[in-house]
């Protein structure tokens, strides 16, 4: 028997009456010694329950290897931490998270086979599906409710009723867990809309909402779909997440806040979605894909309740006054701001050119894919020569996934954008056999919507004032080893070809801090090989966040991969994150 069981009109934990109020955490955003302060601050918000969802495509990036479960992604020991903080936890494995994810959580193995069926009961979907499954309940088992764990309930899919309506498919998904050992709670969560929750439910499973705003409605929506049961809000939109180029979404907190209490007034439960939005460390973050591609930002800061450092924002206090009206919350004090690191100046005096480390490459008669090169995150570089010199019309039949740039005979020639659906580039020519250079940046896969697994790279032939280009070097970069970066001192002159570009900083005692870029254009981050993310003066995020426990005392190292150029060789430091210009909705 579950746990967490059901009533008419609310839910029974081992018996007794519960409510819960739960907040989003997900451990794969927050660096692992992190873990423990961002769970005591929930406890001391006055939630009772931490959710995650759990991303396939990391925890099994080898159709054929073992589960990984270390790291960032040392799942079991996250729910440890949960259970000694006295948290119950929500489950959300998938197998499609959305969550402005890379892919959605789908792996890029699967996503790459364009005959399957993805989100449906394909039986090669289902087949990896359950494959996975095998590798991860029982990783999970010891920490269900029914072991003594803090897990109390597990959703089946993700909000699959925007997506298709496979009820075999929902059902395969609930029988998966059922046969491997899963007793708690199951629980499908859909957008308060009539269509999604009729497509996206299944009888005998728990249906839960999300919304952020317009409670009453929302809730008398989910009480229409589903005459007897708990009401509960399985994402309660407390903020949004940013794209590159727009502006950063933020929420009145007393306008949240609010809204909150209309929905525990009403005897309702709740998740946060976020309770702590974290960080889209590495090749992470996901993109969105409706009428343009439009990628997210590093940052997942979601105007939390706590803030991408782990600080507790306006939402923080305001969250709690509101939760202390209808359930207890612990007499501590609110946790203070974390301490920052003191600002430093970072002198980059190292060089070296990308473009010559690429590696052996594979020739093709046409441009391959990413996906063909076997390799979904990071870069990939195509070389070939020129037929003709003189001004003329780059031809890419397809366009480019995601961001192209275009050198001829080393010089840069011009940029592409799947975003702006570029296809064409005019360029000048100095000679016949020049030669051609497209480096292609993934900038994240689709995470939601009909073109999750969207190719990356160069999407089709390449053409020059008619004439096809043939005879293609091309090049994987990944980008998951610098150790063997050849840096050299830098010169005078100024670097617009892409390069590597390194500098040491000293450190007293490490705290957390937000690295600054001015001057720079577009490019990757590491401190101490741990790395950050994505920067873009494009912005609207102006510093990626820099966790206090990946600096050391004494030396340590900055790395920068840097696309077009900079002005000045330098790098700072600050004690104080901007994410650009606000938006409130």
């Amino acid at each position: 028997m579950p746990a967490l069981t059901t009533t008419s009109d609310g839910f029974l934990l081992h018996g007794e009456p519960f409510r819960i109020i739960s907040g989003a955490l997900h451990y794969f955003r927050v660096h692992p010694d992190l873990w423990s302060d961002r769970l005591r601050k929930a406890r001391l918000m006055g939630l009772n329950t931490v959710e995650t969802y759990i991303p396939w495509n990391h925890h099994q990036p080898d159709p054929d290897g073992p589960l990984v479960l270390d790291g960032l992604l040392d799942l079991p020991r996250f729910l440890g931490l949960a259970r000694d903080e006295g948290l119950h936890m929500l489950l959300r494995p998938g197998p499609f998270i959305c969550a402005e994810w890379d892919g959605g959580g789908l792996p890029d193995w699967l996503t790459g086979d364009p005959d399957i069926r993805l989100r449906s009961s394909d039986p090669r979907f289902t087949g990896a599906v359950d494959r996975y499954f095998d590798l991860l309940l029982p990783a999970l088992r010891p920490h269900l409710a029914a072991a003594g764990g803090p897990v109390i309930a597990v959703q089946v899919e993700n909000e699959y009723g925007a997506y298709g309506d496979d009820s075999a498919y929902l059902k395969h998904l609930a029988d998966a867990f059922r046969s491997r050992g899963v007793e708690e709670l199951l629980f499908t969560c859909d957008q308060a809309d009539p269509e999604h929750l009729a497509s996206g439910t299944l009888p005998g499973v728990l249906a839960a909402s999300t919304f952020g705003s317009r409670v009453e409605q929302s809730l008398a929506r989910l009480r229409e779909h589903r005459r007897e049961g708990p009401l509960f809000c399985a994402e309660f939109w407390i903020g949004w997440f940013d794209h590159w180029g727009g502006p950063h979404h933020v929420r009145d907190a007393a306008d949240a806040a609010a809204d909150l209490d209309r929905l525990l007034s009403a005897g309702a439960s709740v998740n946060l979605y976020m309770f702590h939005g974290g960080t889209n460390f590495g090749f992470t973050n996901g993109a969105n894909h409706k009428h343009a591609y439009t990628p997210t930002i590093t940052s997942y800061d979601y105007d939390a309740a706590l803030t991408e450092c782990g600080d507790p924002g306006p939402k923080y206090h305001a969250f709690r006054e509101v939760i202390a009206r209808h359930a207890s919350v612990p007499d501590e004090p609110v946790p203070a701001p974390g301490p920052k690191l003191p600002p430093t100046e970072v002198e980059l005096s190292g060089r070296a050119a990308l473009m010559p480390l690429a590696g052996a490459p594979v020739r093709a008669d046409v441009p391959l894919t990413m996906d063909a090169l076997g390799q979904r995150t990071g870069y990939a570089l195509y070389r070939t020569t020129l037929p003709a010199g003189g001004d003329g019309l780059l031809h890419f039949a397809g366009g480019v996934g995601d961001r192209a740039l275009v050198f001829v005979d080393g010089a840069p020639a011009g940029v592409l954008e799947r975003e702006r659906h570029d296809e064409t580039l005019p360029v000048r020519v100095p000679r016949p056999g020049a030669t051609l250079e497209v480096l292609v940046e993934n900038m994240g896969g689709v995470n939601y919507g009909p073109r999750i697994g969207a190719p990356k790279g160069l999407l089709g032939p390449v053409s020059f004032d008619g004439t096809a280009l043939r005879d293609w070097d091309c090049h994987p970069l990944p980008l998951d080893d610098l150790d063997a970066v050849p840096f050299a001192p830098a010169g005078e002159t100024a670097v617009t070809v892409p390069a590597f570009h390194r500098g040491t900083f000293e450190v007293d005692a490490p705290a957390d801090a937000f690295l600054a870029l001015p001057g720079w254009t577009k490019g990757q981050a590491w401190v101490n090989g741990f790395h950050l993310g994505r920067y873009w003066n494009r912005g609207p995020q102006r510093t990626l966040y820099v966790p206090g426990p990946v600096l050391r005392p004494g030396s340590n190292e900055l790395v920068l991969l840097e696309l077009h150029g900079t002005t000045a060789a330098r790098a700072q430091l600050t004690d104080t994150p901007d994410l650009g210009p606000e938006n409130t909705w």
